[in-house]
């Protein structure tokens, strides 16, 4: 399939609708993408047609729905490159794969003095957990500082790994755009015989990921940020850590065995996904993942790229010193998410114009509120960018915070 945004666009339900007598656009895919009518298609359809609990019964209807579970989880490990199906374990988002790191690894493998090194731009989901393991287990939590662009300052990476036990960072920014030197990281993370775990949110819905090249032990992302239903996230793991790894729930589907004295925990990815599973939103993934693929996502890091530079470019010529683009502007080594502040008009402000204009972009901390005392800001508008964003959107977007401007100097 060629890279055509029009027909790309054509693809997505929701982004042919007006807004306040405006075409729609979506500018905010870092909070969640819009779907494709091929994703609302299958998970209409395994409802309608083989919609049954998995691993649970013998009846044709219920080994279709293991089937299509299943072959969703071989979509995924092949998307990541993961050589095992098995090391992939479906939770209903990120934040609950790091949390299930935290949870079962942290709790197993850390004690009092241990350090698990952080950086200075992660999303909440990556600080709460080990925040919580230094409350109840004494861990210290270090951060890497940041360079005035945004980039990681490593200059003091040998201080800082000492004592570390994971280092635990964002593949990509959410709020700066910023892509980290993830296998630098995870390589001096094995030097001094820590792990590494990747926050993956912002990572894998935009560019090839193959795991083995990042050299990560840990991996979270999820779904909704890459076409696919809400409800459903991934954490892949090194099989022989997640052998290791004690479960993060008990009930159904965790055990191989229970009798009135204890139980018998499962085999991976199963002592993982207690309960019964978000099937839907799994085929659902399955199906977003296909559609990524027949894109291919060189293809999609190629057009987010070279719409990153000319966003950049058009913001800056357009807007001048009355818009600061907080971040690197090296599209190297950043995506295509802009935080940006414009005059002196407060975030939540210019969100609400450019809304009745039809324009859907974030204002607030997104979830990153250390990155914001660094930024010394309480809150940035955050425009984000994807597959069926075009140059014709970023206009409407300087547009429309031209126009923004002129409404509050009057």
């Amino acid at each position: 399939m060629s890279f055509d945004v029009s027909a790309i666009k054509k693809d997505f339900p929701l982004l042919s609708r007006e807004e306040n007598n405006d075409s729609l656009i979506y500018l905010d895919t870092a909070a969640t993408s819009q779907k494709p009518q091929q994703v609302l298609d299958v998970v209409d359809s395994y409802y309608q047609e083989i919609n049954a609990n998995v691993h649970r019964g013998a009846y044709r209807l219920a080994e279709k729905a293991t089937t299509a579970m299943e072959n969703a989880r071989e979509k995924v490990s092949d998307f990541i490159k993961s050589e095992r199906s098995e090391e992939i374990i479906f939770t209903k988002n990120a934040t609950e794969s790091i949390n299930l790191v935290a949870r079962s690894w942290g709790e197993a493998n850390l004690s009092e003095g241990d350090v698990v090194l952080l950086s200075s731009l992660e999303h909440h989901a990556n600080i709460v957990p080990w925040h919580q393991l230094a409350e109840s287990k004494g861990i210290e939590v270090r951060w890497i500082p940041l360079t005035e662009s945004g980039l990681f300052d490593l200059t003091d990476l040998d201080r800082l790994l000492e004592g570390v036990k994971l280092v635990a960072v964002s593949g990509a920014s959410n709020v700066l755009g910023t892509i980290p030197p993830v296998r630098i990281l995870a390589d001096a993370a094995h030097d001094v015989g820590a792990l590494c775990l990747v926050d993956a949110s912002q990572y894998v819905p935009h560019r090839p990921t193959d795991i083995e090249e990042l050299g990560c032990d840990f991996l979270a992302f999820t779904g909704h940020k890459m076409c696919g239903p809400t409800g459903i996230g991934v954490l892949w793991g090194r099989s022989e850590l997640l052998d290791q790894m004690p479960p993060f729930l008990g009930g159904g589907e965790m055990i191989l065995d229970v009798t009135q004295e204890g139980f018998t925990v499962n085999t991976i990815p199963w002592k993982f996904e207690a309960g019964t599973p978000p099937i839907a939103e799994i085929v659902g993934l399955g199906a977003a993942i296909d559609y990524l693929e027949s894109i291919g996502m060189s293809n999609v890091l190629e057009h987010e790229k070279t719409l990153t530079s000319y966003a950049l470019r058009t913001l800056t010529e357009r807007l001048g010193d009355d818009l600061v683009i907080h971040g690197p502007d090296d599209v190297s080594v950043r995506g295509g998410v802009f935080s940006m502040a414009y005059q002196d008009i407060h975030p939540h402000d210019v969100s609400q114009v450019l809304d009745d204009r039809g324009i859907c972009v974030r204002a607030g901390h997104h979830c990153a509120k250390p990155l914001m005392k660094l930024l010394g800001v309480g809150a940035t508008v955050r425009a984000s960018l994807y597959l069926y964003n075009d140059e014709a959107d970023v206009d409407a977007l300087a547009d429309a915070l031209d126009a923004t401007g002129e409404f509050f100097s009057q």
